[in-house]
């Protein structure tokens, strides 16, 4: 059976040749939001971790790389995601003209310490911050304008406009934040570090060192939840959530889901400060 060149192309590469937008390969679903709300219709946009997939073991579709070899650029988190680490050479190496736009530069990235956070050394969800946030849509513009100068004031006005989004959302966490009597937080996954410094809250996380807690480190978690009142832990739904259901139903606190990975960033801000709201009033 003949089939057009264009349905080929697209059930290759998910684009057709008249297809004339800019190709842009993000990371994390969250980065897709950022570069779309800054290069609107003039990106087209390929997300390496799919949604429910853990950026520390996910391996790339062909179909992907597929997209990848056309992009003209790839807006890396740069902030020490494992996924990053291992395949960005290999990403630079099949697309040596694409540019690579580091989106942590000019964050201060947080090292882990114990008590806060298991996670250790290195803390890589820096967008969990939204100041954070906007440093990185201010990069992702800075890209954008370099592959297509021509269409600056477009960038421009997309980054002012949804920066000043993002500065609402910072100003409406810390109002509420500051109202709240308990600070402390129980995560399963460490993905809320950076927030958490941000805002004044304590995080205590029970996976140690991507491991799941031992029977002896689960009962001191349980032990340091019921010495700090906690009324609330977070599940990442990347991760199996058998450990923080232990510790919910040991302390009878609330278990939410949140995914630090969501795309609809601003939206799920909301989603997590109604829950810190709700349970640490």
């Amino acid at each position: 059976m003949f089939f057009p060149l264009s349905l080929l192309l697209v059930s290759c590469t998910g684009y057709t040749q008249t297809d004339h937008r800019l190709g842009v390969t993000v990371t994390i679903l969250t980065q897709a939001d950022f570069v779309e709300n800054v290069g609107g219709e003039k990106i087209r946009i390929n997300v390496m971790i799919p949604p429910g997939a853990s950026p520390h073991t996910y391996e790339p579709m062909p179909s992907q790389m597929q997209d990848l070899s056309q992009s003209s650029m790839y807006a890396m988190v740069g902030s020490g995601i494992e996924f990053e680490l291992t395949w960005m050479d290999k990403f630079i190496t099949a697309n040596k003209n694409m540019l690579v736009v580091d989106c942590s530069k000019g964050i201060d990235i947080y090292e882990g310490k114990e008590g806060d956070s298991f996670h250790a050394p290195i803390d890589p969800h820096v967008w969990m911050s939204p100041p954070n946030a906007q440093i990185m849509v201010q990069n992702i513009a800075n890209g954008l304008i370099r592959i297509d100068p021509e269409n600056r004031s477009f960038y421009e006005n997309n980054r002012d406009a949804y920066i000043q989004r993002l500065i609402n959302l910072d100003e409406e966490i810390t109002s509420v934040v500051s109202g709240l009597q308990n600070r402390t937080f129980i995560v399963d996954h460490p993905a809320f570090g950076y927030f958490a410094r941000e805002y004044g809250l304590n995080m205590l996380a029970i996976e140690a060192e991507g491991k799941t807690p031992t029977p002896s480190e689960l009962a001191s978690i349980i032990e340091r939840a019921r010495e700090n009142n906690v009324h609330i832990i977070i599940a990442s739904p990347q991760f199996n959530p058998t450990s923080a259901k232990v510790i919910a139903d040991s302390i009878d606190a609330k278990l939410v889901t949140v995914d630090p990975l969501a795309k609809n960033y601003i939206d799920n801000m909301h989603m997590l400060l109604e829950e810190l709201e709700k349970a640490m009033e």
